[in-house]
């Protein structure tokens, strides 16, 4: 089946992207800064924002902007393999040994408006609670929570509705 992406200049897209077997790789605290770092390291190639994270230890969830010339395939066609190729390094396996790190395709949505975005939002900083890693989405510091709850997004509002999408788990 070919897949075919939607791009909006300057539009704003949630990403989720899972381990191969769900191996949970990212409690390793060398790995998590390893995803931190390449993700820096892409931003200079592929400029863009980052507006919402959560890593956890198999996934992670982003909203990320794409900026100039960029767009969000690039931005991950460039993550992907090259922590890949750190991560094989700091494992001492030579670049020829085959290792398949991640699911191979990612899942993403498009944002479509402010509420969508909100939605989006409150959804990652949230799922370290969904899977039973923390019971305070503010005890998690792997994720844009306390970012967001100092420009006074949170405590959620009560009225605050989970999308009703799978979020590509």
């Amino acid at each position: 089946m070919n897949f075919r992406r939607h791009y909006i200049p300057g539009g704003a897209v949630f990403i989720t992207q899972v381990v191969q077997d769900r191996e949970p790789i990212f409690r390793d605290p060398q790995a998590m800064l390893l995803l931190r770092e390449t993700l820096r390291n892409v931003k200079v190639l592929h400029p863009f924002t980052m507006l919402g994270y959560v890593f956890l230890p198999d996934h992670f969830h982003i909203i990320l902007q794409p900026t100039g010339d960029s767009n969000f395939s690039d931005i991950m066609h460039s993550l992907k393999p090259n922590f890949t190729k750190e991560y094989k390094k700091r494992l001492g396996l030579l670049p020829s040994q085959a290792m398949k790190f991640w699911q191979k395709r990612f899942w993403d949505h498009v944002i479509r408006d402010d509420r969508d975005f909100e939605n989006h939002l409150h959804y990652i900083h949230n799922n370290p609670v969904k899977h039973g890693y923390v019971a305070d989405a503010r005890d998690w510091k792997d994720s844009s929570y306390i970012e967001w709850e100092k420009r006074g997004l949170y405590p959620l509002p009560v009225a605050w509705e989970e999308p009703e999408n799978e979020w590509g788990e």
